[in-house]
């Protein structure tokens, strides 16, 4: 596996080596072994499958308790997804990153703690698979305003038609009232 460095501090694409013929390819998405070699000595305790239909943005989610790291990756169809960094002491603070995970690049993106995460569907429709460093934990989840203009992330949008969001998204806080971390 290559591990690539983004802008933003601790968030790394992960490209893992995929060994292909007529019959189909075969890749390791997960070795302890390997990230431990790498600097990540990582222990995930859940693992999320979504599925998601053209057009819809999920996210920008994060928990100001039981905070997740997520190693996270698509395997049918693309998303470009995107992380907010929220931690004061972080030169990046407030700035994002964003990049386009599909089914036939096979990278994926190492999520750490301390950062705003989602996603938004650019195919058909999109499986999304992620790796958890912590539970789920809704009483403390936060959804960041997708749409801040503080922020400001650039959306890959179909014919600049707004994303389908859900009731929580659709409500989600902005720049200046979401909860930070040290």
């Amino acid at each position: 596996m290559m591990f690539e460095a983004t802008l933003l501090a601790g968030v790394y694409r992960v490209k893992p080596r995929v060994f292909g013929d007529s019959r189909g390819f075969f890749l390791e998405s997960w070795n302890a072994e390997v990230f431990r070699a790498a600097g990540f000595d990582l222990e995930f305790v859940q693992d999320n499958h979504s599925r998601s239909a053209h057009g819809i943005l999920r996210g920008m989610h994060y928990q100001t308790e039981h905070t997740q790291g997520k190693l996270v990756r698509v395997t049918a169809g693309e998303v470009f997804d995107v992380v907010v960094d929220l931690r004061r002491s972080s030169p990046t603070l407030g700035q994002w990153h964003g990049e386009y995970l599909n089914a036939e690049n096979h990278h994926m993106l190492w999520v750490p703690p301390g950062f705003a995460h989602g996603f938004y569907v650019t195919s058909d429709y999109a499986d999304f698979q992620y790796k958890c460093t912590d539970i789920y934990h809704p009483a403390s989840e936060v959804s960041l305003a997708w749409d801040d203009p503080t922020v400001a992330i650039e959306w890959p949008l179909a014919d600049g038609e707004l994303p389908q969001l859900s009731g929580k998204d659709a409500q989600g806080m902005a720049w200046r009232d979401v909860p930070l971390f040290d």
